[in-house]
């Protein structure tokens, strides 16, 4: 994942704060090649501010279920 508007390294410090920072470019802005870590997004579910329409596509694919 590329981004240049956010010190990477200083927010690595934050494991929280990075976590649902990296979930939230990855979703939003592609994966790159990565794969999202399923647990790591339940985890962070409430948490994470995304486009509505990918948040409920995201929670259909994780629960079966729509909102």
């Amino acid at each position: 994942m590329y981004n240049w508007s956010t010190d990477t390294k200083k927010l690595a410090k934050h494991k929280d704060e990075h976590a649902i920072w990296k979930l939230e470019q990855q979703i939003n802005f592609g994966l790159n090649g990565e794969k999202i870590n399923k647990k790591n997004l339940v985890k962070n579910w409430q948490k994470l501010d995304l486009d509505p329409n990918k948040k409920n596509f995201l929670q259909f694919l994780i629960w079966k279920k729509r909102s």
